[in-house]
C-alpha cells in the first residue's frame, strides 16, 4: 500500500462526487495561494487543475477555486494545513494531512476518528517515513513507466490501478513533473509527501481492520492525503 492511500471507490461513487469536488477545490485554492498563481510556473497548481479536469469538475467550479486562491473574491475563508501522526490498529504508522478552515473543529474530529488507533504528537512516526517528491501521472499510449522514470529523473515508482506514482527528491518535483508532461504523461498530482521506510505485514483479518480505519479517515471532508505503512 505504501505511499499515498488510494480509496478505489471514492471517485466511482456518485454520492461522493460533491465531497471529491470540495477536496479538489481546496487543493486548487492552496496551490494558487501558496505558489505562483500562473499554472505554467506552479507544478502543484498545474497538477491540481489537471486532476480536477480528469474528474470532470465543472469549469465554473474550477475558475471559482482559482479566483479564491488568487485573492480575487471577497470571501475570507482561510485554509490551514495540519499534519497528524499516529498509528492505525495493530500499530501501523500513519500520517494524515488535513486542510481545514477550522483548526479546532478538525482537531476534535481527528481525535474521534483515531479512537480505533493511537494519535501521537508531532514527530511520533515521521521518522519512519522519508520526505519525498510524489508525482502521479498516466500515459494514454502505455509508455513504459520505468523508462519514463529514468528519463524524468525519478528514483522509484509505484504502479497502481489509477496510474503511476513517480518518487523523486523533494527538490525535483517540478523538473520530474515537466519532464513527464514533455513525454506525453498527464500529471494529476505533484506534491511533497511521505514514503514509509518499511511496511507492516498483517494477516487478512487484521488488514481489514486497518483498511476500515483508514477509509473512515479518507472519507473525512478535511482529509487531503493519507500515508500508510501497510504492506
Amino acid at each position: 500500500m505504501g505511499a499515498q492511500w488510494k480509496h478505489a471507490g471514492r471517485v466511482a461513487e456518485g454520492a461522493r462526487k460533491g465531497a471529491l469536488f470540495t477536496r479538489l477545490s481546496k487543493e486548487i485554492i492552496i496551490a494558487a495561494k501558496q505558489g505562483d498563481p500562473a499554472p505554467e510556473s506552479n507544478p502543484r497548481l498545474r497538477a491540481a487543475l489537471e486532476n480536477a479536469r480528469k474528474h470532470s469538475m465543472p469549469k465554473d467550479t474550477i475558475e471559482r477555486a482559482l479566483r479564491k486562491g488568487r485573492g480575487e473574491t471577497d470571501e475570507n475563508t482561510v485554509f490551514e494545513s495540519v499534519v497528524y501522526e499516529g498509528f492505525a490498529p495493530h500499530q501501523v504508522p500513519i500520517i494524515v494531512e488535513i486542510l481545514t478552515d477550522n483548526r479546532n473543529r478538525a482537531a476534535g474530529d481527528v481525535r474521534v476518528l483515531f479512537r480505533g488507533g493511537q494519535l501521537g504528537g508531532a514527530g511520533a512516526v515521521q521518522w519512519m517515513f522519508d520526505r519525498r517528491g510524489l508525482v502521479e501521472a498516466t500515459h494514454t499510449t502505455g509508455m513504459d513507466p520505468e523508462e519514463a522514470a529514468i528519463e524524468a529523473g525519478a528514483q522509484d515508482l509505484k504502479v497502481g490501478e489509477d496510474g503511476v506514482e513517480f518518487i523523486c527528491d523533494p527538490g525535483d518535483v517540478d523538473a520530474v513533473s515537466r519532464a513527464l508532461q514533455g513525454m506525453g504523461w498527464a500529471v494529476s498530482s505533484a506534491v511533497l509527501g511521505w514514503v514509509p521506510k518499511s511496511l507492516v505485514e498483517l494477516d487478512e483479518e487484521k488488514k481489514k481492520e486497518v483498511i476500515s480505519f483508514v477509509e473512515a479517515l479518507d472519507e473525512y471532508d478535511d482529509c487531503q492525503r493519507l500515508y500508510v505503512a501497510l504492506a
